[in-house]
C-alpha cells in the first residue's frame, strides 16, 4: 500500500555516507532510524531511481540544490534525496552534486524502506532492477503533509519548484 498524506512515516533505517567523523557517527556509512532522524523536524524528501541517472542528475538533485535557501526560509529544517542504492554510491553522488551541507543523500540499498512507503517501482527492462518510483514528499515531525509521485519516468510533480509552491 502506497503511504498517503496524513501518514505517519513507518518505521525503518536508512544509511547515510560521512565523511567527517561527528558524535557517534563514523566516516563511511552510518545506518539511522527514518523516525528518530524526522522526530521534530520539517523535512523534504524526494526519491529517485538511481544515483548517476541523467534525469536524477542532471535535474532533480540539481533543482533542490539550487533552492536549498528557498526551502529553508520557509521552515524546512532539511532535504533528504533518497534511492535504492548503497551507501558508498550515495556518498559519491553527494561528493560530485556538491550536496554537503544542504542535502542528506540517504542510501536504501536493499530496498526495504523503499518497499515499506509503496513506493518501489521495477526498472528491470532498463537494467536496474527494483528501485524507487520518483517522488516527493513533505514530512512534519514524521507526518507526511504533501506528497507528489510521478507517471513514468517524468519529472513535472517532483521537483523541487512544485515543493516551493506547494509549501506557500
Amino acid at each position: 500500500m502506497t503511504i498517503k498524506v496524513g501518514d505517519q512515516l513507518p518505521e525503518g533505517k536508512v544509511q547515510e555516507y560521512l565523511e567527517v567523523e561527528a558524535q557517534g557517527c563514523s566516516i563511511g556509512p552510518n545506518t539511522f532510524s527514518v523516525q528518530d532522524l524526522a522526530r521534530g523536524k520539517k523535512i523534504v524528501i524526494f526519491g529517485v531511481p538511481g544515483a548517476f541517472t541523467p534525469t536524477c542528475s542532471t535535474k532533480h538533485v540539481p533543482g533542490y540544490l539550487a533552492n536549498y535557501e528557498a526551502l529553508r526560509r520557509k521552515g524546512i529544517d532539511e532535504i533528504w534525496c533518497l534511492a535504492v542504492n548503497d551507501a558508498h554510491v550515495m556518498g559519491a553522488w553527494g561528493r560530485e552534486e556538491k550536496a554537503a551541507g544542504k542535502m542528506r543523500m540517504m542510501a536504501d540499498g536493499t530496498g526495504d524502506y523503499t518497499r515499506k512507503l509503496g513506493l518501489e517501482h521495477d526498472f528491470t527492462s532498463g537494467g536496474l532492477g527494483m528501485r524507487s518510483k520518483r517522488f516527493s514528499m513533505l514530512v512534519d515531525d514524521g507526518v507526511v503533509k504533501l506528497l507528489n509521485i510521478e507517471n513514468g519516468g517524468k519529472l513535472e510533480t517532483s521537483d523541487a519548484q512544485t515543493m516551493l509552491r506547494q509549501i506557500g
